[in-house]
């Protein structure tokens, strides 16, 4: 198991392949900067409490993984943006025993407690603690097949965009995108109230995914009776 202590925040600004390095990116890279720190203050206190709590409204976690176009026991590499605690990379590694995993996330938190579950239990997974841009796929074992946004793209703002075309470009030629997230609340009260613990729910990830990948399987259901939507989408990489 490999962790990279690497600060995410340095990272991102002494990269050459960085692209928030280029001028004209330097207000978005100001905001990225901005929002990494906030999240890292958030997960500081929310990694300890997070698999406790998120069962009750993270839903279609387990459910995505059905729908990966792999057999349980094929080969492929996937890779996790947004790894959180490791609750999906050890589902994964459970329901696909050969694929081989790595996971980046920008709090170190998270990855402290992801590396110490997936010890615990003798799982062999990459682990890297820097955001992800062009320059990470230099720091991954293996180039991804599948590469899997849970509950991710809706708090990354605004560059959640950035990082699905980057998706595109680091997959193989034959390589799948695997989303599952907040969809849309028809209350306004409500998105305010995601808002203010940084998950944007304005149903605006999907009809992008939509236009860049060929729909495998496109779902959106219902949590609560209609309080909000979350979608599972799975595309393939198409020229």
């Amino acid at each position: 198991m490999t962790i990279n202590s690497t600060n995410p925040t340095d990272y991102r600004y002494k990269s050459k392949n960085s692209r928030y390095l280029a001028p004209k990116h330097k207000e978005l890279a100001k905001r990225a900067f901005e929002q990494e720190r906030r999240i890292q203050k958030y997960y500081a206190f929310q990694s300890k409490i997070y698999d406790a709590t998120r069962w009750s409204f993270l839903f279609g976690r387990k459910a995505i993984l059905q729908q990966f176009p792999y057999t349980s026991k094929d080969n492929f590499s996937l890779l996790e943006v947004g790894c959180g605690t490791g609750y999906n990379l050890r589902n994964i590694a459970q329901t696909y025993p050969n694929a081989r995993l790595m996971g980046v996330d920008v709090s170190k938190k998270m990855i402290e407690l992801t590396n110490k579950k997936m010890a615990k239990q003798k799982l062999s997974v990459q682990l890297l603690n820097i955001p992800y841009t062009d320059a990470t796929q230099r720091e991954l074992k293996n180039r991804p097949q599948i590469i899997l946004f849970s509950y991710a793209l809706t708090m990354i703002n605004p560059h959640w965009m950035d990082l699905i075309l980057q998706a595109k470009k680091d997959l193989t030629a034959i390589g799948y995108i695997a989303v599952v997230d907040f969809h849309h609340s028809p209350f306004t009260w409500f998105r305010k109230h995601m808002q203010s613990h940084h998950v944007r729910m304005e149903g605006h990830i999907l009809p992008f995914l939509r236009d860049n990948f060929e729909p495998l399987y496109d779902s959106v259901d219902k949590a609560y009776g209609g309080l909000w939507e979350y979608f599972t989408f799975v595309g393939k990489l198409v020229d």
